[in-house]
């Protein structure tokens, strides 16, 4: 048996097993690995590449039978992707002093990682790892996990039963505000967010369509970002 057969039998075989690996791993792995620098120290330089090349590896071995790219809605998932990212920059915009609310600063809100210093984010190694993890890995990440697994698990723990954008009142909510409590002082915006990439599943009930909608968010967030220096989106 060559490399390739071998590991599309590996793939199989967990997939056929534990077919919740497939959608859950590689998000767990994205939380570990930004819980693990608090930890572990390794430094920008290093810890922006190899979280890349990590979350990339265990995309393609555990992933990648049930990653679906095909968007069938391109023009429609682009612009759902630019209003999302107006929604979540418009209200730092329009009311700098906004997100200084407690609402958004207090103890019960959790940033998952502390901002890394911006002499470091202008370095070529660490800014392009932090953008195509943005733009490539995390759309996908996420979307497997939220409108892939969670919705429908919430539905039923046999989820692979369920359709993909099934929807159930409950289960459709949970996600949006989970969805939501990721994102920190950004909860309000993620809230939204939350609730209209759930709403783009149970539309088109494609992974492809919520996936590249995700991905021009991010892209455009970067691109943002970059532009204006506001790096406090980048926690």
């Amino acid at each position: 048996m060559d490399n390739a057969a071998a590991g599309r039998t590996l793939t199989t075989g967990f997939g056929t097993r534990w077919p919740t690996l497939a959608y859950v791993l590689p998000f767990a792995v994205f939380l570990l690995l930004l819980e693990s620098q608090k930890y572990i120290p390794l430094g920008p330089m290093v810890e922006y590449p190899l979280r890349l090349l990590l979350l990339s590896a265990v995309l393609f071995v555990f992933s990648q039978r049930v990653i679906d790219l095909h968007s069938s809605h391109r023009i429609e998932s682009v612009i759902l992707g630019v209003l999302v990212f107006v929604i979540w920059i418009g209200p730092d915009i329009l009311f700098p002093a906004y997100r200084q609310h407690w609402i958004f600063q207090n103890a019960l809100i959790a940033v998952s990682s502390a901002p890394v210093p911006e002499k470091l984010l202008t370095s070529p190694v660490v800014l392009w790892s932090r953008i195509l993890r943005a733009i490539l890995l995390v759309p996908i990440i996420e979307e497997l996990f939220w409108r892939a697994w969670l919705m429908r698990w919430l539905i039923s723990p046999r989820f692979e039963q369920i359709k993909l954008g099934a929807y159930a009142p409950a289960a459709f909510w949970a996600t949006a505000v989970l969805f939501a409590s990721e994102h920190g002082p950004y909860w309000d915006v993620g809230l939204v967010a939350g609730i209209l990439y759930n709403w783009w599943m149970v539309r088109t009930r494609s992974l492809g369509n919520c996936i590249l909608a995700h991905a021009v968010t991010n892209a455009c967030l970067c691109g943002y970002v970059v532009a204006t220096h506001h790096w406090e989106y980048w926690l």
